[in-house]
């Protein structure tokens, strides 16, 4: 019903925002990464918002980014997660992260959020593997980035290796060094060193 809401930032809560559209407050839930880098008084904000109603209420839920509210729609499909427990495990992680461990199937990392256990954690899993592809997994650092096929191969070995998904990527993404030029077999000596 309401695709965004855009205005003046008039007060910010831990857990939401109030924006000044024309002189309306709209009270919106927003996850802590949001309401962490919004300030009062910040001017023409953009907020993607999901309208969720209830017998006893009508509550917005703001997003920086579309894909945001699209991952946040899909976890408030998940049977035993509402709204609430959506904007938790977004609070607790990014996006990508959740991506991440989704389809590397680490429970461990989503139970992390306060009021999700391991079972939930894994019917989160288990409900959305087939939504959520490696591909669309944005591994980024400042020096590295995992899209070349000799890191993305490096990847693929150290899973092999035994590690998890999320291991093998985050250290591949800690080494500090370009990873364009170098073999494959020099991408995976730098990233067990920072896995020892």
């Amino acid at each position: 019903m309401i695709g965004f809401v855009r205005g003046d930032v008039a007060e910010v809560f831990t857990d939401r925002v109030i924006l000044d559209c024309m002189g309306i407050g709209y009270n919106i839930f927003v996850p802590t990464a949001v309401s962490n880098c919004l300030n009062v008084g910040e001017e023409d904000v953009r907020l993607f918002t999901y309208l969720s109603v209830k017998a006893d209420s009508m509550n917005l839920y703001g997003f920086n980014s579309k894909d945001d509210l699209e991952v946040f729609k899909m976890l408030i499909n998940v049977s035993g997660i509402g709204p609430k427990g959506a904007l938790s495990i977004l609070s607790v992680m990014t996006v990508n992260d959740l991506r991440m461990a989704v389809v590397s199937e680490d429970a461990k990392i989503i139970s992390k959020t306060p009021g999700i256990g391991i079972k939930t954690a894994q019917k989160v899993i288990i409900e959305l593997k087939d939504k959520m592809k490696f591909e669309d997994v944005n591994i980024t650092s400042s020096n590295v980035t995992i899209t070349d096929n000799n890191t993305n191969e490096a990847v693929m070995a150290l899973i092999s290796l035994g590690y998890s998904q999320t291991e093998s990527i985050n250290a591949v993404k800690k080494c500090n060094i370009s990873t364009e030029d170098m073999a494959v077999e020099d991408i995976i000596k730098e990233a067990l060193r920072k896995l020892i």
